[in-house]
């Protein structure tokens, strides 16, 4: 009886490992789907140049790198009265597009999402192809990027 308890014991042992794996292999198939979820709300609300509503899909602080800087923005406000949409038409913009999204790195509370893009014109016409990384984050329950890298200008 004594080696029968024990061999017991033995595979609930074993088995709590793969029970916690697969709790935790959801949570981050969960994440994966929110932040893709989060990318979807960021690239649809930059495509109608709502700064209000494009900025409520980040976290903050946010972080920029790109064309050699780094911006850091504190709070919705301070993105939303940025002026992207002031800019980026005057260089032929008119709307954006994914091309590929791969997730890299992944955690129950962050998701690393390696990007391209592509930005086009009102014709329909490519401007430009860029790789980028987002770093996804979910801070309070909300799910918003909040550090991207990108090699567009």
């Amino acid at each position: 009886m004594k080696k029968f308890v024990t061999v017991a014991l033995l595979c609930v042992v074993s088995f709590l490992p793969r029970v916690t794996l697969g709790a935790e292999a959801r949570e981050v198939e969960a994440a994966i789907a929110a932040a893709m979820q989060a990318l979807d709300q960021f690239m649809a609300t930059f495509n109608r140049r709502d700064p209000v509503a494009w900025a409520a899909t980040l976290n903050y602080p946010h972080v920029r790198f790109a064309s050699g800087n780094v911006t850091v923005w504190e709070n919705a406000e301070e993105f939303a009265a940025g002026g992207t949409f002031d800019r980026l038409p005057a260089t032929g913009w008119d709307h954006s597009h994914w091309l590929s999204r791969e997730v890299t790195l992944a955690a129950p509370g962050k998701v690393h999402i390696a990007t391209v893009f592509q930005r086009f014109d009102a014709d329909n016409e490519v401007i430009g192809t860029y790789q980028s990384l987002y770093i996804v984050t979910n801070v309070d329950g909300h799910w918003g990027t909040q550090a991207r890298s990108s090699l567009a200008p």
